[in-house]
């Protein structure tokens, strides 16, 4: 896909929010279920089922996924097509690229070993490394772009505000 193509396939998706602001409101959802044995959550991801459980700094077995891990596998993933669309946007042409992302968590925190250590992330880092030959300046609104418009990376970074609830089925 170039440049054009993405602004032809975009075009009257932006014209619709344009004239319809409330038709760019969507609400996106997830479900899981503890039915399982031992400490695992089924999540329905809407293609695959996957099984989280404990990580093996838990006491987990190591063969379910860890949430934290998946967090960090959807900034990547986010991370990733956004750069791509950008990327096309902007026509920067990348040969491949490669995202990674990273995030330190203190486990004294999860287990309740240390009631000050807090729970969660510290510190997470996202990376790209790119094969272009665009010049510097392209590079950095690649960049700024990504970051602005990656739906994952803003999220974490901003903190939504997030409310929790209990009931019974």
């Amino acid at each position: 896909m170039d440049a054009a193509q993405l602004r032809q396939m975009q075009a009257p998706i932006k014209e619709r929010y344009k004239t319809d602001p409330k038709a760019a409101l969507i609400t996106l959802k997830a479900k899981g279920s503890t039915d399982s044995d031992g400490i695992a959550c089924k999540v329905e991801t809407g293609r695959v089922l996957a099984v989280a459980g404990l990580h093996p700094a838990t006491g987990g077995s190591g063969l379910e996924l860890c949430s934290g891990d998946m967090l960090l596998e959807a900034l990547v993933a986010c991370a990733g097509v956004t750069l791509k669309s950008v990327a096309t946007a902007i026509e920067v042409p990348l040969k491949t690229g490669n995202v990674y992302a990273e995030g330190d968590l203190d486990f004294r925190g999860t287990l309740g070993v240390d009631k000050e250590t807090p729970v969660g992330f510290a510190e997470i880092r996202l990376r790209f490394e790119v094969d272009t030959d665009a010049p510097q300046d392209k590079l950095d609104l690649l960049l700024k772009l990504t970051e602005r418009y990656c739906v994952v990376y803003q999220t974490i970074k901003n903190g939504p505000k997030v409310s929790v609830s209990m009931q019974r089925m």
